[in-house]
């Protein structure tokens, strides 16, 4: 922990707690270090030199987890008027993008369950372990969207 908290030196505790917790969750070590550097950021945007700097990491690091955060719609990349260097920041709205875009992993999990099902046949004791698999999936593919669209709502209420 030591060395995450050295080489986060110019991010705050609650920053450097949020990468670790990422990490811990499954996300790359860059990748959440990048993602945390971008949330407390006091800057409207950030240049990838900035991150570089600011987690004394490489270039080729950032542009990794840049890579990777704009994939799934957690950054965005922004004009900036007058910089020849391209601007990062989380968009309004990013978890929300980030779960709709998971609705194809909840889709794929639920295809793949039912795969194994037709291998095993429901009735083996695999399959039974599979059909609750599939039932799960089933059931996030339905209520996802829903929740969605409520938290869209409520947030645009406040």
């Amino acid at each position: 922990m030591s060395d995450e908290r050295t080489s986060m030196a110019a991010l705050s505790d609650p920053a450097e707690q949020l990468a670790l917790t990422l990490t811990q969750g499954g996300l790359q070590r860059m990748t959440a270090r990048v993602l945390a550097a971008l949330l407390f950021t006091e800057q409207e945007t950030m240049t990838a030199g900035q991150i570089a700097e600011a987690l004394s990491i490489s270039s080729g690091s950032v542009s990794t987890a840049v890579k990777t955060l704009t994939t799934v719609g957690l950054i965005e990349r922004v004009p900036a008027p007058g910089s020849r260097r391209e601007h990062f920041r989380l968009p309004e709205g990013a978890w929300a993008t980030l779960m709709s875009g998971q609705n194809m992993t909840v889709k794929t999990m639920r295809e793949a369950a039912e795969q194994g099902i037709a291998t095993t046949g429901e009735d083996s004791i695999a399959g039974r372990r599979l059909a609750e698999m599939r039932d799960f999936y089933d059931y996030l593919w339905r209520e996802l969207p829903a929740l969605i669209e409520a938290w869209r709502s409520q947030k645009s209420r406040r």
